[in-house]
């Protein structure tokens, strides 16, 4: 009976049409749920996998030395041994401006690797990929020291692989005897360049073999590095690791997690997931209230024939039953179809990748699609909830109809 009264009505198409406004609501606002919030957490995990690609899980520095630790080999024995450590390494990273020809300059930050590591004690997948010579920085024709850029800092200055480039340190700065400021500048020559697919360190990372940094910067003390990188089992372990390896080296040394670095970044990103999943979900509140209207509508067209059932032994709950059911239709066929669709678009965008952002505004180049289940879960419960909720009205209203009245409407 339910079915009928929603398939069937004395007025005809304008019911009808509204019922399918009501049946087109709940489905795009379920799609544009999952499809948005789909979108959101593909973004989080690439920029977090993208992140973790080229950043050591921990850093170990040591408090006012401007960045220098000398006695890091001790330091590093004592890293290595607290549990759930993998490996830990020396790192050496200096901002420097980076130069082709006299007309333009892009500042950039080098990094110095130890080549003399084991490339499974490399802490980031780029350490790992110089040190198996996925990127060359042997000797070259030139005899000027090796260095490997990213693709975008390469298109910036017009740099090609056996191009010299003119590196300024901008921490070696000397006087000169009339009184100015005269910045170290080394010649290096471009082995290679490296592809992350994150904009921010394409645009930005240089990678140079670690005796010739220390040489731009004017270290004498070739045991002299930055910090160390730490890699442990799980990145998500970080902040309790690093804690237990400030215990254990004490005073004067601090760690800073990766989570510490992009703390705010993920924490926009799951901010601005929480606001458009509420302003989404405002589609399927509308969309309620369209149910509310086409049961009000049939409540009123078929208000004789209820009076006609209540006066045949229909009970108020019978009735009741009849309008909710006829509200949830409508929901659950909503929510399915929005589901569906929902569902079948993220694949297409995933698989697919067909739509392109800008990099320099999002860190990665496409739109990333990652459906999570607990979100597809969620918006299916509130998408019924809310169906349900609006039938209740509608339904009330039918149920406490009186017999006499209701038969006397026409």
């Amino acid at each position: 009976m339910a079915r009928r009264y929603l398939a069937s009505s004395k007025r005809g198409r304008l019911l009808s049409f509204i019922t399918w406004i009501s049946l087109a609501g709940v489905t795009v606002g379920v799609t544009a749920l999952i499809v948005v919030l789909g979108v959101m957490n593909g973004m989080q995990e690439e920029l977090r996998d993208k992140i973790l690609s080229a950043t050591p899980h921990v850093l170990v520095l040591e408090h006012g030395t401007a960045l220098r630790m000398s006695d890091w080999r001790t330091v590093m024995d004592e890293v290595r041994d607290v549990p759930r450590v993998r490996a830990a390494a020396p790192f050496l990273l200096t901002k420097v401006a980076v130069l082709r020809s006299e007309e333009y300059a892009q500042s950039a930050d080098l990094y110095g690797v130890s080549l003399e590591m084991d490339p499974d004690d490399a802490v980031t997948e780029m350490e790992e990929e110089i040190l198996r010579g996925v990127h060359e920085l042997g000797p070259t024709a030139s005899g000027y020291p090796p260095v490997v850029l990213g693709s975008r800092l390469a298109d910036r200055i017009g740099a090609f692989p056996g191009d010299t480039l003119r590196v300024i340190s901008l921490e070696n700065i000397r006087p000169s005897a009339f009184g100015h400021l005269i910045p170290t500048i080394r010649a290096f020559e471009v082995t290679g360049t490296f592809t992350t697919g994150m904009y921010e360190y394409d645009v930005s990372n240089l990678y140079a073999p670690m005796e010739d940094v220390q040489g731009l910067l004017g270290i004498r003390d070739r045991d002299q590095v930055s910090g160390l990188s730490v890699r442990i089992d799980d990145p998500w372990e970080a902040t309790a690791v690093a804690r237990t390896i400030r215990d254990r080296l004490g005073f004067p040394y601090w760690v800073q997690t990766w989570i510490d670095t992009n703390q705010s970044l993920f924490a926009a990103l799951q901010l601005e997931k929480l606001a458009l999943g509420v302003i989404l979900f405002l589609i399927v509140i509308v969309a309620a209230f369209n149910i509310v209207s086409t049961l009000v509508m049939v409540v009123v067209d078929r208000t004789s024939e209820i009076g006609i059932l209540k006066s045949m032994g229909m009970s108020d709950g019978q009735v009741l039953r009849i309008f909710v059911l006829q509200g949830m239709a409508i929901g659950v066929l909503g929510t399915i179809l929005g589901t569906s669709l929902g569902l079948f678009l993220s694949w297409i965008l995933h698989r697919y990748q067909i739509i392109q952002i800008p990099p320099d505004v999002y860190f990665i180049e496409r739109l990333p699609v990652s459906v999570n289940p607990t979100d597809v879960l969620l918006i299916i419960a509130g998408s019924l909830t809310i169906a349900l909720l609006a039938t209740i009205y509608p339904a009330l209203q039918a149920s406490r109809l009186q017999p006499v009245e209701a038969i006397k409407h026409d």
